[in-house]
Protein backbone atom coordinates (compact mmCIF):
# COMPACT_ATOMS: atom_id res chain seq x y z
CA UNK A 1 0.00 0.00 0.00
CA UNK A 2 1.26 3.48 -0.87
CA UNK A 3 2.48 5.66 1.96
CA UNK A 4 1.52 9.34 2.14
CA UNK A 5 3.46 12.34 3.36
CA UNK A 6 1.60 15.52 4.20
CA UNK A 7 3.33 18.86 3.67
CA UNK A 8 1.80 21.95 5.29
CA UNK A 9 3.00 25.13 3.58
CA UNK A 10 3.29 27.78 6.30
CA UNK A 11 6.38 29.77 5.39
CA UNK A 12 4.75 32.92 4.02
CA UNK A 13 5.77 36.35 5.17
CA UNK A 14 2.17 37.65 5.33
CA UNK A 15 3.06 40.82 3.40
CA UNK A 16 -0.53 41.64 2.47
CA UNK A 17 -1.84 40.95 5.97
CA UNK A 18 0.86 42.87 7.82
CA UNK A 19 1.28 40.33 10.66
CA UNK A 20 2.00 36.59 10.81
CA UNK A 21 -1.13 34.87 9.54
CA UNK A 22 0.09 31.57 10.97
CA UNK A 23 -0.57 33.06 14.42
CA UNK A 24 -3.99 34.58 13.84
CA UNK A 25 -6.56 33.38 16.40
CA UNK A 26 -8.72 30.57 15.08
CA UNK A 27 -10.82 27.99 16.88
CA UNK A 28 -9.27 28.53 20.29
CA UNK A 29 -5.68 28.33 19.01
CA UNK A 30 -3.93 29.70 15.91
CA UNK A 31 -4.69 29.35 12.22
CA UNK A 32 -1.64 27.10 11.78
CA UNK A 33 -2.57 25.00 14.84
CA UNK A 34 -5.92 24.35 13.19
CA UNK A 35 -4.34 23.29 9.89
CA UNK A 36 -1.85 21.04 11.65
CA UNK A 37 -4.66 19.41 13.65
CA UNK A 38 -6.44 18.72 10.36
CA UNK A 39 -3.24 17.26 8.90
CA UNK A 40 -2.74 15.03 11.95
CA UNK A 41 -6.34 13.79 11.59
CA UNK A 42 -5.58 12.69 8.02
CA UNK A 43 -3.38 9.84 9.26
CA UNK A 44 -0.38 10.66 7.08
CA UNK A 45 2.60 8.35 7.43
CA UNK A 46 4.73 11.49 7.72
CA UNK A 47 3.89 15.11 8.46
CA UNK A 48 6.13 18.00 7.44
CA UNK A 49 5.61 21.72 7.92
CA UNK A 50 7.56 24.36 6.01
CA UNK A 51 8.26 27.53 7.97
CA UNK A 52 9.97 30.77 6.97
CA UNK A 53 8.40 34.11 7.85
CA UNK A 54 8.16 34.67 11.63
CA UNK A 55 9.61 31.19 12.14
CA UNK A 56 10.89 31.78 15.69
CA UNK A 57 7.54 33.14 16.87
CA UNK A 58 5.67 30.31 15.14
CA UNK A 59 7.92 27.73 16.83
CA UNK A 60 7.17 29.34 20.22
CA UNK A 61 3.39 29.55 19.82
CA UNK A 62 2.29 26.67 17.56
CA UNK A 63 2.15 22.97 18.50
CA UNK A 64 4.52 21.42 15.99
CA UNK A 65 4.63 18.03 17.73
CA UNK A 66 4.72 15.06 15.41
CA UNK A 67 5.85 17.17 12.46
CA UNK A 68 9.23 17.48 10.82
CA UNK A 69 9.95 21.20 10.49
CA UNK A 70 11.73 22.44 7.38
CA UNK A 71 13.02 26.01 7.28
CA UNK A 72 12.71 27.87 4.00
CA UNK A 73 15.09 30.84 4.06
CA UNK A 74 13.86 31.84 0.59
CA UNK A 75 10.20 32.03 1.65
CA UNK A 76 9.76 35.47 0.10
CA UNK A 77 10.09 34.01 -3.40
CA UNK A 78 6.83 32.06 -3.26
CA UNK A 79 5.48 28.72 -2.15
CA UNK A 80 7.45 26.86 -4.82
CA UNK A 81 10.57 27.44 -2.73
CA UNK A 82 8.90 25.91 0.34
CA UNK A 83 7.98 22.79 -1.59
CA UNK A 84 11.49 22.54 -3.01
CA UNK A 85 13.01 23.03 0.46
CA UNK A 86 10.96 20.15 1.87
CA UNK A 87 11.43 17.57 -0.88
CA UNK A 88 14.61 16.04 0.56
CA UNK A 89 12.59 15.10 3.67
CA UNK A 90 9.70 13.37 1.88
CA UNK A 91 9.53 9.64 2.65
CA UNK A 92 6.08 8.76 1.27
CA UNK A 93 5.09 7.41 -2.12
CA UNK A 94 2.54 10.23 -2.42
CA UNK A 95 2.87 13.84 -1.30
CA UNK A 96 -0.22 15.78 -0.23
CA UNK A 97 0.11 19.57 -0.14
CA UNK A 98 -1.94 21.54 2.37
CA UNK A 99 -1.94 25.31 2.72
CA UNK A 100 -1.30 26.53 6.26
CA UNK A 101 -3.76 29.39 5.77
CA UNK A 102 -6.72 27.36 4.45
CA UNK A 103 -8.64 26.16 7.51
CA UNK A 104 -11.70 25.00 5.56
CA UNK A 105 -9.91 21.91 4.22
CA UNK A 106 -11.11 18.79 6.03
CA UNK A 107 -9.68 15.31 6.57
CA UNK A 108 -12.62 14.04 4.48
CA UNK A 109 -11.36 16.08 1.51
CA UNK A 110 -7.87 14.63 1.90
CA UNK A 111 -9.22 11.09 2.22
CA UNK A 112 -11.39 11.60 -0.90
CA UNK A 113 -8.37 12.95 -2.79
CA UNK A 114 -6.20 9.97 -1.91
CA UNK A 115 -8.96 7.43 -2.56
CA UNK A 116 -9.96 9.01 -5.87
CA UNK A 117 -6.57 9.66 -7.43
CA UNK A 118 -6.16 6.13 -8.77
CA UNK A 119 -2.74 5.87 -10.33
CA UNK A 120 -2.61 9.50 -11.46
CA UNK A 121 0.65 11.37 -10.97
CA UNK A 122 -1.27 14.50 -9.93
CA UNK A 123 -4.63 14.70 -8.21
CA UNK A 124 -6.55 17.86 -7.33
CA UNK A 125 -9.82 18.48 -5.58
CA UNK A 126 -12.68 19.49 -7.89
CA UNK A 127 -15.07 21.53 -5.78
CA UNK A 128 -18.45 22.85 -6.95
CA UNK A 129 -16.82 26.11 -8.06
CA UNK A 130 -13.45 24.94 -9.34
CA UNK A 131 -10.16 23.22 -8.62
CA UNK A 132 -8.49 23.72 -5.28
CA UNK A 133 -6.18 22.40 -2.61
CA UNK A 134 -5.24 19.95 -1.32
CA UNK A 135 -3.21 18.44 -4.17
CA UNK A 136 -1.53 15.01 -4.30
CA UNK A 137 1.60 14.09 -6.26
CA UNK A 138 3.14 10.69 -6.96
CA UNK A 139 6.83 10.04 -6.44
CA UNK A 140 7.27 10.25 -10.24
CA UNK A 141 6.88 14.04 -9.93
CA UNK A 142 9.11 14.60 -6.90
CA UNK A 143 11.97 15.78 -9.14
CA UNK A 144 9.68 18.36 -10.73
CA UNK A 145 8.49 19.50 -7.29
CA UNK A 146 12.09 19.88 -6.08
CA UNK A 147 12.77 22.20 -9.03
CA UNK A 148 9.76 24.50 -8.41
CA UNK A 149 10.35 28.22 -8.14
CA UNK A 150 8.07 31.20 -7.60
CA UNK A 151 4.47 31.65 -6.61
CA UNK A 152 1.67 29.55 -8.13
CA UNK A 153 4.39 27.12 -9.23
CA UNK A 154 2.24 24.08 -8.45
CA UNK A 155 -0.58 25.43 -10.60
CA UNK A 156 1.91 25.89 -13.46
CA UNK A 157 2.99 22.26 -13.03
CA UNK A 158 -0.66 21.16 -13.30
CA UNK A 159 -1.14 23.27 -16.43
CA UNK A 160 2.02 21.81 -17.99
CA UNK A 161 0.80 18.22 -17.49
CA UNK A 162 -2.96 18.23 -18.11
CA UNK A 163 -3.05 14.55 -19.06
CA UNK A 164 -1.50 13.53 -15.75
CA UNK A 165 -4.09 15.30 -13.58
CA UNK A 166 -7.01 13.48 -11.95
CA UNK A 167 -9.78 15.70 -10.63
CA UNK A 168 -11.41 14.22 -7.54
CA UNK A 169 -14.91 15.41 -6.71
CA UNK A 170 -15.20 17.07 -3.29
CA UNK A 171 -18.54 18.68 -2.38
CA UNK A 172 -18.74 22.35 -1.46
CA UNK A 173 -16.85 25.46 -2.49
CA UNK A 174 -13.10 25.85 -2.75
CA UNK A 175 -12.01 26.56 0.84
CA UNK A 176 -11.00 30.16 1.49
CA UNK A 177 -7.39 30.98 2.23
CA UNK A 178 -6.19 33.95 4.24
CA UNK A 179 -4.16 36.60 2.46
CA UNK A 180 -5.87 39.80 3.66
CA UNK A 181 -7.92 40.97 6.66
CA UNK A 182 -11.04 40.62 4.53
CA UNK A 183 -10.12 36.98 3.86
CA UNK A 184 -9.55 36.38 7.57
CA UNK A 185 -12.92 37.92 8.45
CA UNK A 186 -14.60 35.74 5.81
CA UNK A 187 -12.90 32.59 7.15
CA UNK A 188 -13.94 33.46 10.71
CA UNK A 189 -17.49 34.11 9.53
CA UNK A 190 -17.61 30.75 7.73
CA UNK A 191 -16.34 28.71 10.68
Amino acid sequence: MATASGLVLAAGGSRRLGRPKQLLPFGGATLLDHTLATARACGFDQLIVALGGSSDEVRERVDLSGATVVENPGFGSGCGSSIAAAMSEIEGDVLVLLLGDQPGVTPDAVHALLAGRGGADIAVCRYDDGRGHPFAFSRALFGDLAALRGDKAVWKLLDARPGAVAEVRVPGSVPLDVDTWEDYEAVIGAS
